[in-house]
């Protein structure tokens, strides 16, 4: 039985000034660092004595809160750029006003840019493809993901059978500091345990 745990990473610093998120490397608020000491001191109360492989999206935010995790699992973390948000390009480093104020291309299907230098909610999906594979192939038993909540998204519908055209019937998006349990039996059966679990960061 494989066990994946994924984290959308908690609060960060563009959560509340206003700022787009994306390939902007804002760091956790210092809620953002209780939030995800929380998740890691319950992580290592629920894996005690369990090898596990964390591997986390090399943007500050995300390896911040990977690192309160692996501190109490005593793990080493394994960075990623596949894990990281969307980059939705020139908007990267301006406010979410501007953002609005100047899309280029609304997204009406998968392969819309919102800025031509950005990339699709297809792309993305294509980016993370191969690490899912290899995390859904690997013999690793206990794999916890930290991640943003756009790239989750694609996990959780890569997950449950989807493919990527489905986006805009279904987004399984959650919360910042959201924590999902995932199993995959010895059948090769894909099984959801919890889904954005928001009492971890408590």
């Amino acid at each position: 039985m494989k066990h994946i745990i994924t984290v959308q990473h908690t609060q960060s610093v563009h959560h509340i000034n206003g700022m787009v998120g994306s390939w902007t490397d804002w760091e956790l608020t210092e809620l953002g660092k209780k939030q995800a000491d929380n998740i890691g001191r319950k992580l290592h109360d629920e894996l005690a004595g369990k090898d596990v492989v964390i591997y986390s999206s090399d943007l500050k935010r995300a390896k911040q809160t990977a690192d309160a995790i692996a501190r109490h699992l005593g793990a080493e973390i394994i960075l990623r750029t596949e894990l990281r948000e969307r980059n939705l390009g020139k908007c990267c480093g301006k406010s979410v006003q501007w953002l609005r104020e100047n899309i280029e291309c609304p997204e009406k299907t998968v392969d819309d840019r919102l800025f031509s230098d950005g990339e699709s909610r297809r792309d993305q999906w294509e980016r993370l493809l191969p690490f899912f594979e290899k995390i859904i192939a690997s013999e690793d038993e206990n794999i916890i993901i930290v991640s943003h909540g756009d790239l989750l998204s694609a996990w959780n519908a890569m997950f449950i059978g989807l493919h990527a055209g489905s986006y805009y019937r279904v987004d399984i998006h959650g919360p910042a500091g959201g924590v999902s349990h995932m199993m995959v039996d010895d059948d090769g059966k894909h099984l959801i345990r919890h889904i954005n679990d928001m009492s971890y960061i408590l």
